[in-house]
């Protein structure tokens, strides 16, 4: 393999304008400065349109009495290709499986939404939400307490059969 090397020639002052290329320039800043659809959004005052299958932050469902909706089955940590849930699971006395130790790491899921589509009881979602900022690596790590008390929307399964969802 040989490598070349293009060597550029650069021009002589006085034979070139800089003219030109700097009016060039602000035409395209004064273009963009009086363009009607503005692609910057000026966040936090104004919030971002999500896609509704936006995949963030995860949310644990709950059933009506307050007890997560998870039956501590152990498909979504077996299918999490970040690997970042663990899920300890536990019984009660009428033989109902339940979570003892559900934690999702964040900083390091990935946010495939594989927990989500492989839940049969839809209990781990996926949020409509980005921000999730922390001041210690630590916070990063949800808990089921604090994955049940998330209140923003989840998102939207996708459906390759509808072709609305695209």
């Amino acid at each position: 393999m040989t490598i070349s090397v293009k060597v550029m020639r650069r021009p002589e002052p006085g034979e070139t304008s800089y003219l030109r290329a700097t009016l060039r320039g602000m035409a395209l800043t004064f273009k963009h400065l009086v363009n009607p659809k503005k692609v910057t959004v000026e966040y936090p005052e104004e919030r971002p349109d999500l896609s509704p299958r936006w995949r963030g932050t995860h949310v644990m469902e709950t059933h009506a009495d307050g007890r997560p909706k998870c039956v501590a089955c152990g498909l979504c940590p077996t299918v999490c290709p970040a690997n970042c849930i663990r899920l300890v699971g536990g019984e009660d006395d009428m033989g109902n499986r339940y979570p003892l130790v559900y934690e999702i790491d964040e900083f390091r899921c990935i946010f495939c939404g594989m927990c989500q589509e492989v839940c049969p009881v839809e209990a781990i979602h996926v949020g409509v939400h980005f921000e999730n900022a922390e001041y210690t690596r630590d916070r990063f790590v949800y808990d089921l307490d604090r994955l049940m008390a998330q209140e923003h929307p989840s998102t939207l399964l996708w459906d390759p059969s509808d072709g609305a969802s695209e």
